[in-house]
């Protein structure tokens, strides 16, 4: 099956890369409505950054900047397109389910809120349990690995447990590239995303798109780093990248497109 193109809808005043775009609801709807004639297959609405040094958003705030979104979204989008809610809290994740969501993607895969596994397994919803050690307001604090691509496989693969033993049916993972990691921890995680992969067995979610890491290498600021996108999203889906997140939907369509063709191309009929 192709890789997932995973459009990002950010509902934040603070996101890194685009936060504060939308001053209404029909706003972020009808950017939403872009993304999915973009060729997204997924939308991932968020109300809160976590970005490194990010401020949390209260529970009631959060969920009142994604439900009617996410509400509006699904009944226009149901059929074709998936919509999830990027959080960790379960009280917004089960306000999202209600409105429509049918997946919960959380970047701490369940530690800093447990309830919210079991959220998502009452809703039937798939679940997305992201690599994290702290909180994203610290988590660049103390970043230390001995060796990142077996330490990070082994605590997803307690996350995936922890999704299973809470009764979620589909499950992904997601390395969680720039949470808690520096340059050269992304870089090998990338590198070996195969073996993450083969070591967890569920499908693979991968978020690289306009992320610090990219910044460092290429020197652009956030709005410039499509190339540099293009090329981690490359690699991510030559490693086994089974969904890609991304902000700029059009352009990784095609690079999706070209790397999964080149990779398919041994079973290609020569003329």
């Amino acid at each position: 099956m192709a890789a997932r193109i995973v459009g990002v809808l950010n509902l934040t005043p603070d996101s890194f890369s685009d936060g504060g775009r939308f001053r209404s609801v029909e706003d972020a709807v009808a950017a939403g409505l872009a993304l999915a004639a973009d060729g997204a297959d997924w939308l991932d609405v968020g109300g809160e950054s976590t970005r490194p040094d990010s401020v949390p958003v209260p529970e009631a705030e959060e969920i009142a900047r994604v439900a009617p979104v996410i509400r509006a979204l699904s009944a226009r989008l149901a059929a074709t397109v998936r919509v999830s809610v990027d959080t960790y809290k379960a009280a917004t994740a089960r306000a999202a389910l209600a409105a429509g969501a049918t997946a919960v993607n959380d970047v701490s895969g369940g530690l800093l809120d447990p309830e919210i596994l079991r959220v998502a397994a009452a809703g039937q919803a798939a679940m997305v349990v992201g690599h994290l050690r702290g909180q994203p307001a610290d988590m660049m604090a103390h970043v230390h690995f001995d060796n990142v691509v077996d330490e990070v496989s082994s605590e997803l693969a307690n996350r995936v447990a922890a999704a299973r033993a809470a009764g979620c049916g589909e499950v992904w993972a997601d390395p969680g590239i720039g949470f808690g990691k520096n340059l050269p921890h992304n870089l090998r995680l990338l590198k070996h995303l195969a073996r993450v992969r083969a070591h967890l067995g569920v499908p693979i979610m991968v978020g690289v798109s306009r992320k610090r890491f990219i910044g460092d290498l290429t020197g652009k600021p956030t709005t410039e780093r499509v190339f540099g996108t293009a090329a981690a999203v490359a690699v991510a889906i030559m490693n086994g990248a089974d969904a890609v997140r991304v902000h700029d939907v059009l352009a990784m369509r095609d690079v999706v497109r070209v790397v999964e063709a080149i990779a398919g191309a041994d079973q290609l009929v020569l003329e």
